[in-house]
């Protein structure tokens, strides 16, 4: 036994621990290690995301920030209510809009985003950006991150008020799911998000 090792074990046995204990301790940290890196085990960190609005400048932050974690090994849930339901809608979410009026970020003043036609422009002005900046399209991002295993949950409150239809949403989705659900799966989760 080296002098190392020996002064460790009589380290442990100055602090009440034997070596068989500090061995055990060892071969579990090791099984934890084991499972952290094969992805197993109950220390997978989890994101839950409220998602509340549905224009194209807001769909984005929901999608990135859900299949970002998820690259990172988080489970993340993804919970779409009121307008951010058009997000996970198959045919809402290819022609959402961005909204020139009240939006500080806009180039265009308020008095002139109020024009009729003004959301269109600067909306058809965007997806040109996002475009020529090779940026992944709404589509792409939901179903790279349904492929991730990101869970999609549609708020059935909102399904029933708006008048849509469950079949309506992207294939893998998560419809039915109520408030409670939301609050659970955010008690449970590791970092909450609004958005």
């Amino acid at each position: 036994m080296s002098s190392d090792t020996h002064q460790t074990t009589d380290r442990a046995e100055e602090h009440g621990q034997t070596r068989q204990e500090l061995e055990s301790r060892v071969d579990e940290l090791e099984d934890r290690l084991a499972d952290l890196e094969a992805g197993d085990g109950d220390d997978q960190l989890k994101m839950s995301i409220i998602s509340t609005k549905g224009t194209l400048d807001m769909a984005y932050p929901p999608l990135i920030l859900a299949s970002t974690a998820a690259a990172f090994g988080y489970d993340v849930t993804v919970f779409h209510t009121f307008w951010g339901l058009d997000i996970i809608h198959e045919e809402h979410s290819k022609n959402l809009q961005l909204s020139s009026v009240g939006n500080p970020n806009m180039s265009v003043p308020n008095v002139i985003g109020a024009l009729p036609g003004m959301d269109r422009v600067t909306t058809t002005m965007m997806e040109r950006q996002i475009e020529d900046n090779n940026t992944a399209s709404i589509e792409e991002l939901v179903d790279t991150s349904l492929e991730m295993g990101v869970e999609f949950q549609a708020c059935q409150m909102t399904i029933d008020l708006m008048d849509y239809d469950e079949t309506d949403f992207y294939e893998g989705v998560s419809v039915g799911v109520g408030a409670a659900t939301a609050i659970q799966d955010m008690a449970e989760s590791d970092i909450q998000l609004l958005i």
